[in-house]
């Protein structure tokens, strides 16, 4: 790009084994300067096999700048290899009518402008925006193309920027999910009222998914597929084809009505339900060493409209030690100990440290963070959304959410006969549209193992509401964990546009942090 600097995130993967790859702006890397290029170091250990996604982690341009991700098994270490034909892969995004830059100057300006709702979904890159017509001009339904008799792993990836999106198959109702977020579940085949997949931005699911036989086609060979989204002001409902081979094409237009009446209690979906294939270490209440409650409310100041999480309002542009101006890591390796944050501090100020404006952790801790839903203090309105939260770096184990306020002891009951799996984006739910403002309605649990050393970010994954601060950076370990690759090898990546980043005259200096990475236990 000629006028904006880039990153890209590798979603899901943890990056533990090159903290300068993680792809996020003002927290692990400088951007890339717009002429500039950066060779990203992807080092997937053992247990990262799965569905993924890359995506810029600047501004809004995640909505055009994303794709799949497949990380495959080893040979002798795949669980589900005889029970499948095929793979298919569904990346759902989102299409706005404007461009990054004016969706980011509504959300940044004085004057704030909300974008208002998405004006398609697509489906690989394919569907019908509002006030098209399928079958007319180059309007075209998104097609996924299957042969009779087999089964297929189908690999959905919501790569939306601010959709949850429902997603069903007419005639088609078995579902049996059999991976999420890259970990592997005990199959799940969905009960009778929740037959459609649910997925929002970030979340991926991989569904064992039978095609019928040339039997039951009995010479049908195009189904209708239908996608909306939900807990939005306003439905944006698409349609597309799953289409046999060896049929003629017959739908190529949207039905004049609904084929399904999709469910509006997002919040009951996959709760308590995905367990993990095998045993995966999850922590019991008392090896629980911190709690932390993270209180997200929407407030207002004069026209602009922000998001806070336990009062802090965090962003790519505007963020600290030195607002827009260097990422915590490099900062970390430049300033020393001193640019560490206070735990202390933090422990009496909400989990995060008054002046590195960071959420401190330390290898070992087992940390229980609850991400609350509050009523919007603009205007007083009380309203409230939904939010997808997503972690970088190592995995969380998902227990649970609710409405009302969090009761550990109740949520523990549940999880007496449950056993949670590894997750990366998981929702903060809306129970209702509005409730009194600044009251806490709605909860999302997560227990994290301490285990990887360096600079991650907890967010909301709807793009907006980055932009508009809801956004945590989490230095985790101490100077010496954090600072574990020499100086030496670090120094090309410490300042912007450094010898780490190539242009047409030169190329970049990468450093391979994973080459001795097969000797370790990983």
């Amino acid at each position: 790009m000629e006028r904006w600097n880039t990153t890209i995130h590798w979603h899901g993967l943890s990056q533990r084994m090159a903290p300068f790859s993680d792809g996020t702006p003002a927290a692990s890397q400088w951007p890339i300067p717009p002429g500039h290029f950066f060779d990203y170091e992807v080092y997937p250990t053992k247990n990262e096999s799965g569905t993924y996604f890359y995506h810029s982690h600047v501004g809004f341009q995640a909505m055009s700048c994303a794709g799949p991700l497949i990380i495959e098994d080893p040979a002798e270490d795949q669980p589900y290899r005889n029970q499948y034909d095929e793979e298919r892969i569904v990346l759902i995004t989102d299409y706005y009518n404007q461009t990054d830059e004016q969706i980011e100057f509504g959300l940044l300006n004085t004057t704030f402008k909300w974008p208002g709702e998405v004006n398609a979904v697509l489906i690989n890159g394919v569907g019908v925006a509002k006030g098209e017509t399928a079958g007319q001009g180059a309007c075209k339904l998104p097609v996924i193309d299957v042969e009779p008799g087999k089964t297929y792993r189908m690999r959905f990836i919501g790569g939306t920027a601010i959709s949850l999106v429902q997603f069903a198959i007419e005639g088609h109702h078995n579902w049996t999910i059999i991976e999420a977020d890259g970990s592997y579940t005990k199959p799940y085949t969905l009960p009778k009222d929740f037959r459609f997949m649910q997925l929002s931005s970030g979340q991926r699911f991989d569904v064992l998914f039978k095609t019928k036989t040339v039997a039951e086609l009995n010479g049908k060979t195009d189904y209708l597929i239908q996608y909306e989204t939900k807990d939005r002001p306003a439905v944006y409902r698409g349609y597309g084809v799953l289409r046999y081979s060896g049929g003629k094409p017959n739908i190529t237009t949207a039905p004049s009505t609904p084929l399904f009446k999709l469910s509006n209690h997002t919040y009951d979906w996959l709760e308590y339900a995905l367990e993990p294939l095998k045993p995966n270490n999850f922590p019991q209440a008392s090896e629980v060493t911190r709690r932390i409650l993270i209180d997200n409310r929407q407030i207002g100041l004069s026209a602009e409209i922000i998001w806070q999480a336990n009062g802090l309002n965090w962003t790519e542009l505007l963020s600290s030690p030195y607002p827009g101006e260097e990422p915590y890591l490099t900062h970390i390796y430049k300033n020393g100990p001193s640019a560490m944050p206070n735990y202390t501090a933090a422990l009496q100020n909400g989990g995060w440290d008054p002046h590195s404006l960071a959420f401190p952790a330390k290898l070992g801790e087992v940390l229980e963070i609850i991400w609350i839903n509050t009523g919007s203090l603009v205007k007083n309105g009380g309203g409230q959304d939904y939010h997808p939260f997503h972690a970088h770096g190592a995995h969380y184990y998902d227990i649970g959410s609710g409405n009302g306020t969090y009761d550990p002891i109740a949520n523990e009951k549940k999880l007496a006969h449950y056993n949670p799996v590894l997750r990366d984006t998981t929702n903060l739910y809306r129970y209702i549209d509005k409730t009194t403002a600044g009251s806490q309605l709605g909860w999302r649990g997560w227990r994290l193992r301490v285990t990887d050393p360096g600079v991650w970010m907890m967010h909301c994954h709807i793009l907006a509401h980055m932009i508009m601060g809801m956004q945590t950076v989490w230095v985790m370990g101490d100077f010496q964990q954090v600072t574990r690759i020499p100086l030496f090898d670090a120094e090309s990546y410490l300042t912007f546009g450094g010898s780490a980043y190539g242009n047409e005259t030169f190329s970049p200096w990468v450093n391979h942090f994973f080459e001795d990475a097969d000797e370790e236990e990983v």
